[in-house]
């Protein structure tokens, strides 16, 4: 695509200025599209084409303006830029979908910027949808950068004078004679023992080495429903729907494991009364997915593994703080098996999206491939 504007590929674009080479557009996963003042498309990216599900040729056919729902605000900025009234300008604004299509206008965030010396307008389209997801993305790696540093330092703090406290407890019990002091000071040993536990865990992630190989997912998954299935025999059904085309990866095979495992055991613990009556499902369903950005970084390739299961769904209480640390959904639990989780991923410059409503919660996981 030398010119860069083709109806197809290998056809050279009409109304571009020479010289000009947009083929790195169709690097991008926001859809982006040349225009002339009229509207007329001169050019249109690959994420163009993916969104909308047309192909390059149809989109160069018609106008840009006649695939908006209100054509207006559009209509005026490119002039307005063409004009160098300004640079650049953004707004909100709807796609309307495809004839004959029962989707939903698409949300996008418009963004036009003069180009080509003002005889044309760059126009990028960002779905909400992804913008809002990014944005998220960008918001829970910092959390977890600022919790992982609290944990560290909070930890280290409590480890010394744990260690204090479980000695004195100790050098007490040798002294006291008193069977019920001595039932006490057990009591502050055992406990100490327990908190002890506990910081070992916090700390587990940041000790352990990353240890990188090839790394085939279903084979993670594999390894995790079996140790689901030892635990909940009877009651439990997990269902494998695999792409068995996804190839493997550089990662850490056991982190892996056991983020994977940590999510699934609380679908399970979720599924208590499922179980109970027979009907209880996870299903572990891997795709793969192109032009994926993962915490602002754009990927050409990446995996999506979804862990589903038909349970009561996260409470409403907790949804927006599952990965802080110490947060549970349930009795006894720990709070850290989705922090853990979460922070194996990232390991792996990946990410974690959970959407759930009673009966349906999904967890999932986004692992850059490319």
């Amino acid at each position: 695509m030398g010119t860069g504007a083709v109806a197809e590929r290998g056809e050279p674009a009409v109304g571009l200025p020479p010289g000009l080479d947009l083929e790195v557009f169709d690097l991008l996963a926001t859809m982006v599209a040349v225009v002339r003042v009229d509207g007329q498309c001169v050019f249109a990216n690959a994420a163009f084409e993916e969104v909308l599900g047309l192909s390059r040729r149809s989109v160069l056919r018609g106008s840009l303006f006649e695939r908006f729902i209100d054509q207006q605000p559009l209509l005026e900025t490119v002039a307005a830029v063409c004009r160098n009234d300004y640079s650049s300008s953004r707004f909100e604004a709807q796609l309307r979908p495809q004839p004959g299509s029962p989707g939903d206008p698409l949300a996008v965030h418009v963004i036009v910027t003069q180009f080509a010396a003002g005889e044309l307008a760059l126009v990028e389209l960002v779905e909400v949808q992804q913008r809002t997801r990014q944005d998220r993305e960008e918001r829970d790696l910092g959390l977890a950068r600022a919790n992982k540093e609290l944990i560290r330092n909070l930890a280290h703090e409590i480890k010394n004078p744990l260690g204090g406290i479980r000695g004195a407890a100790q050098l007490l019990q040798m002294e006291v004679e008193s069977k019920g002091l001595i039932e006490y000071t057990q009591v502050i040993i055992h406990e100490a023992d327990r908190l002890q536990a506990l910081v070992d865990r916090l700390l587990a992630p940041h000790r352990k080495p990353h240890v990188v190989s090839d790394v085939n997912i279903h084979e993670v998954c594999e390894r995790v429903r079996s140790l689901i299935l030892a635990e909940f025999p009877k009651g439990l059904k997990i269902v494998r729907d695999y792409d068995i085309s996804i190839p493997e990866f550089r990662g850490d095979r056991e982190q892996l494991i056991q983020a994977v495992l940590n999510i699934t055991h609380n679908a399970a613990h979720a599924l208590a009364d499922r179980i109970a009556t027979g009907d209880a499902r996870i299903i572990f369903r891997s795709r793969v997915v192109r032009s994926l950005t993962i915490q602002r970084q754009l990927h050409r390739l990446a995996l999506v593994l979804h862990i589903e299961d038909n349970g009561p769904g996260v409470p409403e209480s907790i949804r927006d703080r599952i990965f802080y640390p110490l947060v549970s959904g349930r009795d006894g639990g720990s709070g850290l098996g989705l922090t853990l989780a979460q922070t194996f991923v990232q390991q792996h410059q990946g990410a974690i999206e959970c959407e759930s409503e009673p009966g349906r919660t999904v967890f999932k996981l986004l692992i850059p491939l490319l």
